[in-house]
């Protein structure tokens, strides 16, 4: 079976987003996007993410997400139509993973 082309007569754009999730003792539950990116209709759709940097400064309320074990990444993504409601989908995979004991940190301002 072929995958169904995303982009039809009704898509105008994808607006793409890398979330995490992550608890901490007092926090069930925190989420914070990590990397975000729009797909014009006619753009090219295979991504190269390879050494990305986060896009945002984050703020993480208590440290928790530095050196937690178990964060859990989830790409989502809004079908952006030229007319209609906008959908949001999220992906059907996550990955967890342990973070670094300590960030990079680069001045982009």
């Amino acid at each position: 079976m072929f995958p169904v082309p995303i982009f039809d007569w009704n898509v105008k754009q994808l607006f793409l987003y890398l979330s995490a999730e992550y608890a901490t003792k007092s926090n069930a539950l925190n989420q914070v996007v990590l990397w975000d990116k729009i797909v014009l209709r006619g753009e090219k759709t295979k991504l190269s993410l390879k050494d990305v940097k986060s896009k945002y400064f984050f703020f993480d309320d208590g440290n928790g997400l530095r050196a937690n074990k178990n964060i859990t990444l989830t790409l989502s993504w809004n079908v952006v139509p030229n007319a209609g409601i906008l959908p949001l989908v999220t992906g059907s995979g996550h990955k967890s993973l342990p973070f670094p004991e300590s960030y990079e940190t680069t001045k982009s301002y």
